[in-house]
């Protein structure tokens, strides 16, 4: 699959816009991600028990709990089922803490209802679909793994109050028929950008 094997070579997530994504880098800015084939090319990144990330953004420092919407797009949710959704109202999770890992990487979890039910208080993470094939990649819910390079996404603020999203070079955008995906644009300033809704401070705590 050409995402996987042109993994090594990418770096820097400058050519993603303009949040894990540009030209102008905000606090809490993003870098890309290698993917499993060029994780072992090079210095492994930190794990986050190794690092203490700091951002001045507080809906990035992990202590706030968010929900997205596409600036673009009719104002609903973004949901995280089996897949990331906009406004699909299948019951997906809705609130998201990004949490950045170091590197100015973020792994985006996802969170039910605050409803004392166990289970909502058990985080699935954003990952790149392993399984697609380029040009357009999806975003689906896993297991978290903060050392996994396909849960590292960049997120960059644009400085209007929106962000940008992406992993890699690639930048999180609605395509008409195939909804949200990741893909590769010719010019980053066409990117998706999305609003972050302040949910309050985040103080749920995993099942063990």
């Amino acid at each position: 699959m050409k995402w996987v094997t042109g993994a090594a070579g990418l770096a820097c997530a400058g050519t993603m816009v303009g949040c894990g994504a540009g030209a102008d880098k905000a606090p809490g800015a993003a870098v890309t991600a290698p993917t499993p084939s060029g994780a072992g090319a090079g210095t492994p990144s930190p794990s986050a028990s190794s690092v203490v990330p700091v951002t001045s953004d507080p809906l990035l420092s992990g202590k706030h709990a968010i929900t997205i919407v596409r600036v673009q797009g009719s104002g609903s949710n973004l949901e995280l089922s089996s897949r990331l959704e906009e406004g699909g109202d299948t019951g997906g999770r809705v609130l998201f803490v990004p949490v950045l890992i170091g590197a100015d990487r973020y792994v985006i979890k996802a969170f039910g209802p605050n409803d004392d039910h166990p289970a909502n208080d058990d985080p699935s993470c954003w990952e790149v679909n392993g399984l697609d094939i380029e040009p357009e990649l999806t975003i689906q819910a896993a297991v978290c793994d903060e050392d996994n390079p396909i849960q590292r996404f960049t997120i960059v603020a644009r400085g209007d109050g929106t962000y940008a999203i992406g992993s890699e070079t690639r930048m999180l955008q609605h395509l008409p028929r195939n909804g949200l995906v990741l893909k590769e644009l010719a010019k980053p300033a066409q990117a998706s950008t999305f609003r972050f809704v302040d949910k309050g401070t985040f103080d749920r705590q995993p099942v063990n």
